[in-house]
């Protein structure tokens, strides 16, 4: 176990190592959640996730021989990037084992900053395997992405930060996997000023660490798929869970949608690139009744590294989901000028079409002599697409919304 004099000697190991990232207000999701809403913005760090300042942590601590040896590390994807990163600077060869599925942007970055990547399973927990197999083989230092205390006292310099930058805090919201971040910020954070709640989010697929406090123990969960990979482990650490156990007020979980909606919203109204995990905090916040309206709360923005195919796919499920992107099934008589009138009906309530497509053979609604259009339209929400439905009926279509 570590103590707030580890975490205070990890920011003076790391003063120059790493960013100490701006925490900034927004009024607009202040607005949105109720509370007075703070974000703290790591994926402003130069690898993109708060895991430098742990690997940093322990890397800074190697002596000469485990430098010379070489590390290896097993990541979703950040804690690689951050090994890798580090070592680099300090003359350490590092071997960075991924999941299969790992994320395009950190297998890149992770190999442009000069690590030797392996690919290896399905999931964290095949690739941690896989890491502790080449550790012994190679004789390469093991660097725990979350269950070691110098990488957890370098994870807890962020709550010192969040007490300075933000001295008014009442609540923080951290995101939880493997547990390294919420117990150093909550061992910070308690430590000087026991009455803030602290408060984690996990994805809902894979809420490790909430199952575990309940059952007093680690528990080990089936492997499940999520959009917030950096979080995605199925079994917490036994340092990370006593000090959960300890510190923690509260862990709760998000959906998927929620997630992909907490990514949509940081884009477009913060303009800041959030991954999964690093959304799950503002997605707790929208989705949870945690009784912090009108309090001042900090969200711990984790991480940036998300694919942009990946931020293409969920922008284009947010724009459905608000209602400012919706795709309309409408039976015509198959007439010239019948889908031209329909075009104009829609330009005057002011819908964009962005796709059309004529289906005379293989729909099950048209009957001989009508064709069926589906439309693909970008519309302002709700309240347009209703009345897009009104006026077509009106003039006597047979239109269905389609999901």
């Amino acid at each position: 176990m570590i103590d707030p004099a580890d975490i205070e000697g990890a920011r003076a190991r790391l003063r120059g190592a790493i960013y100490e990232t701006p925490c900034a207000y927004s009024q607009t999701l202040s607005e949105l959640t109720g509370a007075r809403c703070f974000v703290k913005l790591e994926n402003l760090q130069m690898t993109g996730s708060f895991k430098e300042r742990g690997a940093a942590n322990l890397l800074l601590q190697l002596d000469a021989g485990e430098r010379a040896r070489g590390v290896v590390a097993a990541s979703a994807g950040n804690h690689g990037l951050a090994v890798a990163f580090h070592a680099a600077r300090l003359g350490i060869h590092s071997v960075i084992v991924m999941p299969e599925g790992a994320p395009l942007i950190k297998v890149t970055s992770a190999r442009r900053h000069g690590a030797e990547v392996i690919l290896a399973g399905m999931d964290y927990d095949a690739a941690y395997a896989r890491a502790r197999e080449i550790a012994d083989a190679r004789g390469l230092v093991f660097v725990h992405p979350f269950d070691d205390g110098r990488v957890i006292a370098g994870q807890g310099t962020l709550g010192l930060e969040l007490l300075e930058q933000c001295p008014e805090m009442e609540a923080v919201l951290v995101p939880v996997g493997g547990g390294g971040l919420i117990a150093g910020v909550a061992l910070a954070v308690k430590s000087r000023r026991h009455e803030v709640r602290v408060v984690g989010v996990e994805a809902a697929a894979l809420p490790a660490m909430r199952r575990s406090l309940e059952a007093g123990r680690r528990v080990t969960l089936e492997s499940a798929s999520t959009i917030a990979d950096g979080i995605a482990v199925r079994q917490v650490g036994e340092h990370t869970l006593a000090l959960a156990s300890a510190h923690v007020d509260e862990v709760v979980t998000v959906s998927e949608e929620e997630l992909a909606n907490g990514i949509l919203l940081l884009l477009e109204i913060e303009k800041t690139v959030a991954e999964g995990a690093g959304a799950a905090p503002l997605a707790a916040l929208l989705n949870r009744s945690l009784g912090l309206r009108g309090r001042c709360v900090v969200l711990i923005l984790s991480g940036g590294n998300i694919d942009v195919t990946m931020i293409a796919r969920i922008i284009e499920r947010g724009l459905v989901k608000d209602g400012r992107l919706v795709r309309l099934g409408v039976l015509l008589r198959d007439r010239p000028g019948t889908l031209a009138r329909v075009t104009w009906l829609i330009a005057e309530e002011g819908a964009n079409i962005l796709h059309i497509e004529h289906d005379r053979a293989f729909s099950r609604r048209a009957a001989i002599g009508e064709t069926e259009v589906e439309l693909t339209l970008e519309t302002s929400g709700r309240a347009q697409i209703d009345a897009l439905l009104a006026r077509l009926l009106a003039a006597g279509y047979r239109v269905e919304e389609r999901s």
